[in-house]
């Protein structure tokens, strides 16, 4: 009787035991609800959601510490009024000089 190829080639498949082994790590891998691919990319996404958590806790402390910074000094809270909103005191005038991209 002639072998298969199969047979021939990978005659450990013949073991029902260890075939059974194997469909079953192959579903466990692909296609379970906890799958090995899936893990894979919430592992990835967590570490980005950390990464992002640690930025936004720097910048809240940073935040804090300007806003610390323009309630206790009169100096610097006038300094952001004029840069961030252009304000200015009524015998001022204000000009905004835009440099040229040549």
């Amino acid at each position: 009787m002639m072998k298969s190829f199969w047979q021939k080639s990978f005659p450990v498949l013949r073991n029902k035991f260890i075939l059974t082994t194997l469909v079953f790590l192959v579903w466990l891998l692909l296609f379970d609800q906890n799958n090995w691919v899936d893990r894979i990319s919430d592992r990835k996404k967590l570490n980005q959601l950390k990464e992002e958590r640690e930025y936004f806790i720097r910048k809240i402390e940073e935040d804090q510490r300007r806003l610390n910074e323009l309630e206790t000094n009169r100096e610097n809270l006038e300094k952001f009024a004029r840069e961030q909103y252009l304000m200015k005191r009524d015998n001022e005038d204000v000009f905004i000089v835009v440099e040229g991209k040549d």
